[in-house]
């Protein structure tokens, strides 16, 4: 869902003063698209862009929950919001940390995946609850410490409200796909 040319264009290394490039470096080492795609953006704050880094080292590669599982949850955000850039990015991550195509593809349609693990079946249901209705019932928070325990619980809850972040950065500065390529998903929301 991004219409109109993007709002903030991909800056050179040539075009960065000292403290962009020391964070631009970063980037490169974990971007897909270079310093494209959100950094696109983000590389205009580089205090920001720093400290966003630091929560993405820890909710992409240090989180206590397990790689497919968080990058589940990444995809049911992207999918509530209709994040293009976010699901080209995230796909190819969850399918090599493990989820099984068939669940991913059904988040990609906006239906609930079917034959789902119990693990996945809590994280898609904290994420929904959190991220479309805007609550979390006392029933799935309890299952969810039970089933993934407190630290995984905690960590679930910060990479879905963080990915929250990251799609409204991809929405305001009107951040598509690399290349003009095609759109992952089907729209679901209206404009």
């Amino acid at each position: 869902m991004t219409d109109g040319a993007p709002r903030f264009s991909q800056l050179s290394m040539e075009q960065l003063d000292d403290t962009q490039k020391r964070v631009a470096e970063r980037v490169l080492k974990i971007s897909s698209a270079g310093l494209g795609g959100p950094y696109a953006m983000l590389l205009r704050s580089p205090k920001l862009l720093e400290r966003y880094l630091g929560m993405t080292d820890y909710l992409r590669f240090e989180t206590s929950l397990p790689k497919h599982l968080n990058e589940m949850a990444i995809l049911i955000e992207a999918r509530l919001w209709d994040a293009q850039y976010e699901w080209w990015a995230h796909h190819p991550i969850a399918l090599k940390a493990g989820l099984r195509e068939s669940i991913a593809n059904d988040i990609r349609d906006g239906k609930r995946p079917a034959g789902m693990k119990p693990d996945e079946e809590v994280v898609y249901d904290v994420c929904i609850e959190l991220l479309r209705e805007r609550n979390l019932t006392d029933a799935t928070f309890e299952r969810a410490k039970k089933i993934l325990g407190e630290q995984q619980t905690i960590d679930l809850v910060a990479v879905a409200g963080f990915y929250v972040m990251v799609s409204t950065v991809i929405h305001a500065g009107r951040i598509g796909v690399p290349n003009n390529g095609p759109n992952p998903m089907p729209a679901l929301m209206k404009k």
